[in-house]
């Protein structure tokens, strides 16, 4: 239950996660005494703020060797300027190259991550811990849209800080504007969310709607975590947006996205189902289809 295990969806394989944070994250959130600094210093804005500083400056330049080596992150796949990234940011957002990803038919990921699909919100609560129940309502702040979603379906991606940072849309359609929601910063590691699934409704979110002809309205919730410095939106609000262009990015830290459907308006990949029902994530990448209609 201590380690984070995933299916590779490429070979159908069950993997372990390489994080160099386990003992970190174990103790603030399910022992005792890690409950004081959790509370008085690592949710809170200021602590990602200036970890987001420090990966802006030259001296951050430095770890983006060690962290390549360290993740095997395969930099081919990535536009690098001439002259090198300037900071560990530049680097953590880093762009893929023109027509890496292929765009595939029917509903496809966002963003590169570990994915869990709830035909219904409500099986969420099963997943997680039992008499904890997740919260639409608290989730958006709004009880027109937790209303609207009501008995609709979800999907979680997780990005880890090796993954691609920047994520997409993942149908065509019209891009309403985004509405920041305050939050804290607590992390979305499953060894968190194990003990506490309200951090999705704690933390900071970025909440907006793509209303598609395919799948309905379609809402999109950008979800910032421990050490994230910032959500920035690329799109303009308003516009036409293509499946597959991008949306915005997340600065440094690992991020989630949360995509919540209308009642019936979808039918989630077989796989993703099956495994989310094991209490597995599934890797996936941008542009790879996770449902259809």
């Amino acid at each position: 239950m201590d380690k984070i295990k995933y299916i590779d969806r490429v070979t159908g394989g069950l993997k372990q996660e390489k994080t160099t944070s386990t003992f970190f994250l174990k103790a603030l959130y399910n022992r005792r005494l890690g409950k004081l600094p959790l509370e008085i210093l690592i949710k809170r804005k200021l602590v990602s703020a200036i970890a987001g500083w420090l990966m802006n400056t030259k001296y951050s330049k430095s770890r983006i060797e060690e962290f390549i080596d360290e993740h095997s992150v395969d930099i081919n796949e990535f536009i690098v300027p001439k002259g090198g990234f300037k900071h560990f940011n530049d680097f953590f957002y880093r762009k893929l190259k023109t027509g890496l990803r292929a765009i595939e038919k029917g509903f496809v990921s966002p963003a590169d991550g570990k994915i869990l699909v709830f035909e219904d919100i409500k099986d969420s609560n099963k997943h997680f811990i039992k008499g904890q129940e997740f919260n639409m309502y608290s989730f958006l702040k709004s009880e027109y849209l937790a209303n609207r979603y009501r008995g609709g379906s979800m999907a979680i991606i997780r990005l880890a800080p090796a993954d691609y940072h920047r994520y997409h849309f993942p149908c065509s359609g019209i891009a309403s504007q985004s509405k920041d929601i305050k939050g804290a910063y607590y992390s979305v590691s499953p060894l968190a969310l194990r003990k506490s699934l309200d951090i999705f409704c704690k933390n900071k979110k970025s909440v907006m709607t793509l209303d598609s002809d395919e799948y309905g309205k379609v809402l999109i919730c950008d979800v910032g975590a421990t050490m994230t410095g910032s959500i920035i939106q690329t799109y303009k609000a308003g516009s036409t947006v293509k499946k597959g262009d991008e949306k915005g990015y997340f600065a440094f830290g690992g991020s989630t996205l949360v995509l919540v459907f209308e009642k019936n308006s979808i039918i989630f990949d077989k796989d993703l189902i099956d495994n989310t029902r094991k209490g597995l994530e599934t890797t996936v990448k941008m542009g790879e289809t996770i449902a259809y209609i």
